[in-house]
């Protein structure tokens, strides 16, 4: 015999649309938390990926675990720069520069007690460096004066963060006179301003934060890391820039258990509704069950057939989690990080794979509510079933 047409089942769904609706919701909600914890980790992911240039290496004091806690000198960079296996420019100099990290804090209407930012001194040398970072607004910072340019994150979720603005460091203001955008990288969560000034105002021309060089080729740049690593006097390790922003990835890894968490306690409470919902169709439906037994859909078909009209509901419900975590999408936020005791700014990122994984979520929920009501439905003998009218 035929199977049972799946018209059937999409009439059952809209004859109980308030029944229909609620545990579509339900399933939606859960959906729609796991996404937006995803959408949060991916957004975070790729902006940390899509830091660094692919043959860039950030050198730092050796044991230093962020650019914030690692000191270098003048010395160590002149000494540094002039190593075989670095890049020259189209005038025959090293491709290198010297860059200082310190901490300023940043303050929001939605964070009023502040959050911490990176300020980077950067030399005209480590600017060349970052070939994908460009200036989205106004201009860049003139070397000598108490200028910044913002990351374009900074930006969008500060107000004292924009041009015309003012932020107070050091020994004293410095003018807001552009806006960074380095695609989704970790720069758009950044403050950029002259090395020579910033290290002048917090007494530190002679020990600085790190040391950016670009190697020839990807051979020359792990024998580069190798002779730094064992050179004692320098003192200094090298890692790859795209390794250093990769590590900070784990950032993410408390707020991604705990969405998975929320969502598995969610899960099951919408299973169990798509459950409760389906084992009611099966009793209201008693007499249609030994009607099709009567027809000839044997108990096989009647399974499959319940079975779909769960899977039905549940991916309704995945969609609507879909739509509901839409809006979320290029939403700026920030986590702190625990490598550079700073805040990562990011914007959430809904990609197509993440609501594919989502309506194969919902579709699971589904598929373990309504295993077991299909089982019962099938399970009903003809002359019992035509009783329970």
């Amino acid at each position: 015999m035929a199977a049972i047409p799946l018209s059937y089942n999409l009439r059952n769904l809209t004859a109980r649309k308030t029944t229909t609706l609620m545990t579509a919701l339900g399933i939606g909600l859960t959906v729609a938390v796991l996404l937006s914890i995803l959408a949060l980790v991916h957004g975070l992911q790729t902006s940390l990926a899509s830091t660094g240039e692919p043959l860039n290496l950030l050198v730092m004091r050796k044991g230093a675990t962020a650019e914030l806690n690692s000191v270098v000198t003048p010395e160590q960079f002149q000494t540094v720069k002039f190593k075989p296996g670095i890049r020259r420019d189209a005038n025959g100099q090293p491709m290198a520069g010297m860059e200082m990290i310190t901490i300023l804090v940043l303050e929001s209407p939605e964070n009023p007690g502040g959050a911490n930012v990176n300020i980077r001194g950067v030399s005209p040398q480590s600017v060349a460096l970052r070939e994908t970072v460009r200036i989205a607004e106004g201009r860049m910072f003139h070397p000598g004066r108490r200028e910044a340019v913002v990351g374009k994150s900074l930006a969008k979720r500060y107000p004292t963060a924009r041009i015309g603005e003012k932020l107070r460091f050091g020994r004293g203001e410095w003018e807001i006179v552009g806006v960074l955008d380095g695609g989704r990288s970790a720069v758009n969560s950044e403050v950029w301003v002259d090395i020579n000034q910033i290290a002048q105002d917090q007494n530190r021309a002679s020990a600085l934060s790190t040391i950016l060089v670009r190697a020839t080729d990807e051979v020359a740049e792990q024998a580069l890391i190798n002779d730094l690593a064992t050179e004692r006097r320098l003192n200094v390790d090298a890692i790859t820039e795209r390794a250093y922003y990769a590590q900070q990835t784990n950032s993410a890894a408390p707020i991604q258990y705990l969405g998975f968490f929320v969502s598995a306690i969610m899960a099951i409470g919408s299973s169990f509704a798509a459950m409760n919902t389906m084992y009611a169709a099966v009793a209201r439906r008693s007499a249609e069950i030994g009607t099709l037994r009567v027809l000839g859909f044997s108990k096989a078909g009647i399974l499959l057939s319940f079975f779909i009209e769960s899977l039905l509901l549940s991916l309704v419900g995945g969609i609507v989690g879909c739509l509901l975590v839409l809006p979320l999408n290029n939403i700026s936020t920030g986590v702190g990080s625990f490598i550079t005791f700073s805040e990562i700014t990011f914007e959430f990122t809904v990609s197509p794979e993440i609501m594919v994984f989502g309506l194969g979520f919902a579709l699971l929920m589904g598929a373990i509510g309504g295993l077991f009501p299909a089982s019962s439905a099938a399970r009903r003998e003809i002359l019992a079933a035509l009783r329970q009218v």
